[in-house]
């Protein structure tokens, strides 16, 4: 049975990048996520929405590198978002009425490179063919922010059935998981750029 490649794709429509003048954006509806923050209080930690809540709890780190895949990239941000444990998107709106997706979060690397995000498995839609996924959006200082492939996981029952050249793709930025007392646990290293995800 043919399987659609569909692991790169976004669950929100293509936004477009704006510059930001005196702190107030331009377009600010139109603009993407990756900029919905308050940048005074970014560090390179954050927890999703609901975390405390959700039984299947999840904490991934990494650092991210410079395209050499040796330096650690400072001042990066790293946007994440997802569904919830029953595959929805959740959408809510801001004080301006803008909608976004409620389980999401940003971190900032500082001079390691490090990050670290505490959120929960997302599920999928019951009948959807797409694999369970943590959308990525970088943001590096001075470029315009790109979207990187999502996070997927080692133990969805999907897997088998993609094509080869998928499953190639979806291995390099899988997260093999481990149980630590009540919580997942994962490692990914990002290498900027060429958005290659080193294997741990």
């Amino acid at each position: 049975m043919f399987f659609a490649c569909l692991i790169s794709f976004s669950t929100l429509s293509a936004q477009e990048s704006e510059s930001i003048t005196n702190d107030i954006p331009l377009n600010y509806k139109k603009r993407n996520a990756v900029y919905d923050f308050s940048e005074k209080h970014l560090n390179n930690t954050d927890t999703i929405p609901d975390f405390a809540t959700k039984t299947d709890k999840l904490r991934i780190t990494g650092t991210i590198y410079q395209s050499d895949g040796k330096t650690p990239a400072s001042d990066v941000i790293l946007f994440i978002h997802h569904a919830d444990e029953n595959g929805n998107y959740e959408l809510k709106k801001d004080e301006n009425r803008k909608r976004y997706i409620h389980h999401r979060g940003w971190i900032k690397t500082d001079a390691d490179g490090q990050y670290t995000f505490y959120t929960f498995i997302p599920g999928k839609f019951l009948r959807s063919k797409e694999l369970k996924q943590i959308h990525r959006t970088i943001k590096e200082p001075g470029k315009p922010e790109y979207e990187i492939t999502s996070f997927f996981f080692d133990d969805d029952p999907l897997l088998p059935d993609l094509t080869l050249a998928c499953r190639a793709k979806a291995v390099m930025s899988m997260l093999k998981l481990n149980k630590e007392e009540n919580m997942y646990v994962a490692k990914k290293d990002i290498v900027l750029k060429e958005s290659i995800i080193l294997n741990q």
